[in-house]
Order: structure tokens, then sequence, then C-alpha cells
């Protein structure tokens, strides 16, 4: 009895769903991929940012993670950020930081895309090792440059040394990261070697999706190479361009473990940013109110940004 009434019973849930229209099982199925990704973006990404919206209005410290209470500030921890004697050199620091290492990250990556557009030997075993700093850990990386620039010890001043640029007495060795003047910009270069990688690579793959017949054809024209690129290579390039922009901008002003491993935001807060200063309120000072509105306004300045870059790039797309 029971295996003349199985197929019975399967094919009367099988035909339990067969009124809805194929299209809307379709959507239905379509849905139910989606949930996962869904539900792991609310619980990792939206839960935290709405928290941390909260935590900006709160008087949140420690003894809260005891008390579950948190009394409401308002608006006094942005005032607090906003009116404290490092916001506005953060600030200054994090446009500084941010406009140097995307001019140079930038720069240098479409440069190294072009040249590696070129068909030459180990060509595929040089774009490869062109990946290393991005595969290494940034604390281990910041590690390593902090050794390179150590104004005693550094292997960069032993060569300034042995090419007779600067003195061997230790006073005459540079302070790349002990000098205020010099450590924003030490910072800033060694962040444009860590991001390099990230443009040439993804510049180089938005290049290979442009038609060689193009460029035949503007050969056969007499076009330079100059002319090429700028009436075939950059408005082909531009979308990948802006995607490129965009998230290196975005990435930039979050950036923290490299300024945290080669100076703390020192010397005398020459490298601190507002990155770099939510982190010192919320885990230095352990006054995570304040921290999570510094962290808000940086992504403010984040988002205000990409929508006024995305808004003028589309204008000059359809000009």
């Amino acid at each position: 009895m029971v295996g003349v009434n199985a197929p019975t019973t399967a094919r009367s849930g099988g035909t339990r769903f067969r009124w809805l229209r194929p299209s809307r099982r379709q959507r239905i199925v379509e849905l139910l991929f989606l949930l996962p990704a869904v539900a792991f973006l609310l619980l990792f990404f939206g839960y935290p940012i709405v928290k941390n919206v909260l935590m900006g209005f709160q008087h949140y410290t420690t003894s809260t993670f005891f008390t579950g209470r948190a009394p409401w500030a308002g608006l006094a921890n942005y005032r607090a950020v906003l009116g404290s004697n490092v916001f506005s050199q953060a600030a200054r620091n994090t446009l500084l930081f941010t406009a140097g290492s995307i001019a140079g990250q930038f720069t240098i990556g479409i440069g190294l895309a072009l040249y590696f557009q070129r068909k030459f030997p180990l060509s595929g075993l040089l774009r490869s090792l062109l990946l290393l700093p991005w595969l290494i850990p940034l604390l281990a990386a910041s590690t390593v440059w902090r050794w390179i620039l150590d104004q005693d010890n550094g292997v960069l001043n032993r060569l300034l040394v042995d090419v007779h640029l600067v003195g061997n007495h230790p006073g005459a060795h540079p302070g790349w990261l002990t000098d205020p003047s010099l450590a924003l910009l030490s910072v800033i270069l060694v962040n444009i070697w860590i991001g390099i990688p990230f443009n040439a690579t993804i510049l180089y793959g938005g290049l290979r999706d442009i038609p060689e017949d193009l460029y035949e054809a503007a050969t056969l024209d007499g076009a330079k190479a100059w002319q090429a690129f700028r009436y075939i290579t950059w408005p082909l390039l531009r979308p990948v361009v802006n995607v490129v922009l965009v998230l290196g901008v975005v990435y930039t002003l979050k950036v923290i473990d490299i300024i945290l491993g080669l100076t703390g935001g020192g010397p005398a807060n020459a490298t601190q940013t507002i990155a770099t200063q939510s982190y010192q309120l919320s885990f230095v000072q352990f006054d995570f109110g304040q921290g999570a509105a510094a962290a808000n306004i940086l992504i403010v300045i984040a988002l205000v940004f990409a929508a006024l870059y995305l808004r003028a790039n589309r204008r000059a797309v359809t000009a």
C-alpha cells in the first residue's frame, strides 16, 4: 500500500504550486537565492552601520558595555569632535593623504597598464610580481617600510649616505617618519606603493576589453599614439576609471593600519587623519561615542564625494 500511494502523494505535492505563472515561480526562486546574501549584508554591514550611527548620538563608554545603558548625547559628540584641536589638522591631513595617494596610484597604475598592454617576454611573470604589494598583509608591509625608513639604521638613509647625498653623521639623516615635515609625505608614498597593483590590474583589464580594430583603423588614418589614447583609449576606459577612482577614494579615506604601523598618527599629529582620530577616540581614550561620531563624519565625506563625482562624470558623458 505504501509503494502504491507514494507516487500519488509526490505528484500532489509537485502540483501544489502549478497555479503560479512560470515567471512568478522563477521570481520566487531568484528571491530565495538572494536571501542568504541579503541576510549576510544586513548582519555584517547594515547592523554595524546603524549601530555606529546611533552610538554617535550617545555617551558610549566602557561602562556602557556592562550597564547596557548609554545616555542620549544628541549632537554633543559631534561638537566635541569638530571643536577639538586635532580635527582641523586631521581633516587637512586626510585631504592631502587622499589626494596624494590617489594621484600617485592612478598615474603610475595607468602607466603600467599601458606598458603591459604591449607584448614582450616575461610580461605575464612581471604582472604577477606586480601584485605582491597588494597581497602582503598591510601591517607586515608597514613594518617592513618602517624599517626601510628608519632614521638611524634604515636602508634608504644608508643608500643616501653611500651615494653621498647626505652626511654620514646621524644628525644629517632625514627623519622620514619622525620629522613632521616629512612624515606625511612618507606615509603617502608607502600608500601609493601599496595601491599601485589595484589600479594597474583593473585598468589593464579595461584596456584589454578595447577592440584592437579601433587602433588599427586609427593607425591607417595616420593617428599618433597620443591621439589614439585621447580619442579611443580614454573615452572607452572612462567607466573603468570611474570605478577605480571612486573605490580608491573610499578606501583611502578609511586607511588606518598603514598609518598606525608607520607613525601611529605622529609625530605631533603630522599624520593624524579622521580615521586614525576615530581609532584614538574609540580604542585609546575609550570614548566610543566620539569615535563613532568621527567615523560617521568620514562616511558622510565619502558618500558626498562619490555622489558628486559620479554626477559630474555623468554630465560630462552626456554633454
